[in-house]
C-alpha cells in the first residue's frame, strides 16, 4: 500500500467546475487562438515569460491539465483557448461552488447541474481522483471516533490511521486518492470504490447512491467508456465560466494573484 506525504503537481481538475456561469463570450474560444500572437504556445513552459501579456494563466492551466492527464496515461482532449484571467481572486467567491468531501451526491450534483452537467458527466469527472492526493483533514472524520465509517476497507483504514495520526499538528500530511495506481490515470479509482478503498466520503457515496452506482460499475469494467466520457466532459468543462474581453485580464505572472484572500 503506497501512501504519501509528498506534494503532487496535479491540481484536481474538478475544482474547475466552481465557475458560476458561462460567459456570452465563450464563442471566442478556439484551439488555434494563439497561432499568430504566440505561435509556440504548445511548446513553451512557462508561457507567461515567453509571451508576456498575451497568454492568460487560465489558458496555461487548462492546457497544462490536459498535458498532465495524457502524460500519466489518460485520454487526450482538445483545449479551446482564449480565456481571460479574473480581475481578483477571493475565497468567498469559491465557497459554495466547490464540492466538499462530506456532501451528498444530490448536493454535489446540484453544483454540476447548474453548469449544465449530467449525473453521468459528474461521475466521469470524479474519475480525476485516479491521480492526486487529499490531506488528512478532508477524510479524518471517517477514521476516528464514534462516527468512523465502518464501510472503509479495514486494512486501508488501519494504514490511514497510522498515516494521519499527527495530522492535527501537521496539516500537510496527505494520502493518494488512488492507493493502488496513484501515478497512473486509469479506471482504478472506480474499481477501488467497489472494494471500500474510496478515500473521501464523497467518493464512497458514488458507489452507495443508486443514481451514480451504475456509472461507477460501468467505468470500473470499461476503461474505454470512462476515458471517452471524461474527455468529452473535460472539453465541456473548459467552456464553463469563461471570461472574455472586458471581463478579465491577462496576468503577467501566474504564480501571483491580485487581491488574493484565502
Amino acid at each position: 500500500m503506497r501512501l504519501s506525504r509528498s506534494p503532487t503537481p496535479f491540481v484536481l481538475v474538478l475544482l474547475a467546475v466552481v465557475a458560476p456561469a458561462v460567459s456570452a463570450d465563450v464563442a471566442i474560444l478556439r484551439t488555434d487562438y494563439y497561432q499568430k500572437t504566440c505561435p509556440d504556445f504548445n511548446k513553451i513552459v512557462p508561457l507567461e515569460l515567453s509571451c508576456p501579456g498575451v497568454v492568460s494563466c487560465a489558458d496555461i492551466l487548462a492546457q497544462a491539465t490536459r498535458d498532465l492527464v495524457t502524460m500519466v496515461g489518460g485520454p487526450y482532449f482538445d483545449v479551446k483557448l482564449g480565456r481571460k484571467d479574473g480581475l481578483e481572486s477571493k475565497a468567498h467567491k469559491v465557497r459554495g461552488n466547490v464540492p466538499m468531501p462530506n456532501q451528498t451526491v444530490h448536493d454535489i450534483h446540484g453544483m454540476f447541474k447548474k453548469n449544465g452537467f449530467s449525473l453521468r458527466e459528474m461521475v466521469a469527472l470524479s474519475g480525476a481522483h485516479t491521480i492526486g492526493f487529499s490531506h488528512c483533514k478532508e477524510f479524518s472524520d471517517r477514521l476516528y471516533g464514534s462516527k468512523a465509517d465502518p464501510e472503509i476497507n479495514p486494512r486501508f483504514a488501519t494504514a490511514l490511521k497510522e498515516l494521519c495520526k499527527n495530522h492535527t499538528v501537521d496539516d500537510t500530511i496527505a494520502a493518494f486518492n488512488d492507493v493502488m495506481t496513484p501515478g497512473k490515470f486509469d479506471n482504478m479509482y472506480f474499481k477501488n470504490l467497489k472494494r471500500g478503498l474510496g478515500l473521501l466520503a464523497s467518493d464512497h457515496l458514488l458507489i452507495k447512491d443508486n443514481s451514480t452506482k451504475p456509472f461507477v460499475e460501468l467505468y470500473a469494467t470499461d476503461e474505454k467508456a470512462f476515458f471517452e466520457d471524461f474527455a468529452r466532459a473535460m472539453e465541456k468543462l473548459g467552456t464553463v465560466g469563461v471570461k472574455g474581453n472586458g471581463e478579465g485580464e491577462v496576468r503577467r505572472r501566474c504564480d501571483h494573484f491580485n487581491n488574493l484572500n484565502v
